[in-house]
């Protein structure tokens, strides 16, 4: 059970925030899991975060002081990128779909692009030739692997992310021959991995890879994205991730693969989840007690419209209860008893709690879902059926 966040009681922090529902970010948890990170990777290994998992301007500002670099996925994270005391040179720009005016804008501002096509390059040429700059670029790939036991695939087979890699060579010399600042590779196969022998072999297969694609390069690699994909414990028997094995994978591919055959690369692992998603709570407030033929239902302020991934429609295949409990005082009644949680839209759908056990709640209680750090309210249909949005803070 949890009665405080950031080291503040719960109803305290309700009052505070002022209205529920609200998302809720653990400062201290966020710069400890860092710090963990930290002190389990290898010096060698850089570290990037993947804005993308959670851009609050005031969380990505804690961590700017923390990690080395920025991932961006649109002009918007960007922004949020560049208002924070990094330095533009440690943000990267992917995703498929850039918009000429993006490019632009990240080549004027000397971001470097990750780029998903052959037609991105183009622009990118273009763009910079009327900048008068040198685009900073690296070529995302799409391995031809997948990593089993990720929760979203995202390489091997046909792709809408990065250039297949069969084809990457072709493109490193089109990109030599428009004179773009080609700095190395990004690789990222697959998210959401609980399993550190899985994801050590795709780091052994992704520098592989890699490094058999440098052969081809305009230029010796200096950036060298292995991804991340490191998954979060959400579910009841879901096993936190050993990072030991994985520091260990990582120090030997640097020391005796990376290291030998490109001496100039920053090795850099890209972390969001796993970064912010154990840090986060999502708060709402019980509105409503009701039965239905011998089912108790509790419907709170909240729902799917700030917090699909709970609510299993976001990736779920068989739906499974994130972390949910009753909070604040009422959290230490001795009475439990089976209830359903469900949220105030109009819809089926909206199901944050499928026959779950808690102490009894009464209308006012507070019901507390955890793991909810990352893909929260950014990930969610906040406008759908028009219910006020939730308040986000870092406390």
């Amino acid at each position: 059970m949890r009665t405080a966040i950031g080291g503040v009681p719960l109803e305290r922090l309700a009052a505070a925030v002022g209205s529920t529902p609200f998302f809720a970010y653990d400062r201290a948890l966020l710069s400890d899991r860092v710090a963990a990170l930290r002190g389990a990777l290898p010096d060698s290994t850089e570290l990037g975060y993947a804005v993308k998992a959670n851009p609050m301007p005031a969380v990505v500002q804690q961590l700017s002081g923390l990690v080395d670099h920025f991932d961006v996925a649109s002009a918007g994270e960007m922004q949020v990128a560049l208002d924070t005391p990094i330095g533009p040179d440690r943000v990267n720009f992917a995703g498929p779909g850039k918009t000429p005016a993006e490019l632009r804008r990240a080549i004027a501002a000397g971001i470097m692009l990750e780029l998903e096509s052959e037609t991105e390059a183009e622009r990118a040429a273009e763009a910079g030739a009327e900048l008068g700059l040198r685009p900073r670029v690296a070529v995302r790939v799409n391995p031809d692997f997948q990593v089993k036991g990720s929760g979203m695939r995202m390489g091997g087979g046909p792709q809408q992310f990065g250039v297949d890699s069969e084809r990457v060579p072709e493109l490193l010399g089109e990109i030599a021959a428009a004179g773009l600042d080609f700095l190395g590779f990004h690789v990222f196969a697959g998210s959401q991995n609980l399993n550190a022998e899985i994801l050590c072999e795709a780091q052994r297969r992704t520098v592989d890879l890699v490094l058999r694609l440098a052969e081809a390069a305009p230029e010796p690699v200096r950036y060298l994205n292995l991804g991340g994909g490191f998954g979060i414990p959400y579910f009841e028997r879901d096993e936190p991730l050993d990072l030991e094995p994985i520091a260990a994978n990582l120090a030997e591919l640097v020391a005796e693969r990376i290291g030998p055959a490109q001496p100039r690369a920053r090795v850099v692992l890209e972390l969001g989840r796993y970064i912010v998603g154990e840090c986060g709570f999502y708060v709402t407030r019980v509105v409503d007690r009701k039965q239905s033929r011998g089912k108790t239902f509790l419907v709170v302020d909240g729902g799917l419209h700030h917090q699909l991934a709970a609510s299993g429609n976001f990736g779920q295949v068989i739906r499974r209860n994130y972390p949910l409990e009753l909070g604040g005082e009422a959290e230490g009644r001795g009475e439990r008893e089976t209830v359903t949680v469900v949220g105030c839209l109009c819809t089926p759908l909206d199901l944050l709690g499928d026959d779950v056990e808690l102490p009894r709640a009464d209308i006012g209680d507070l019901i507390v879902i955890r793991q909810a750090g990352a893909y929260g309210i950014t990930a969610s249909p906040s406008d759908f059926l028009g219910h006020p949005p939730a308040t986000e803070v870092l406390v």
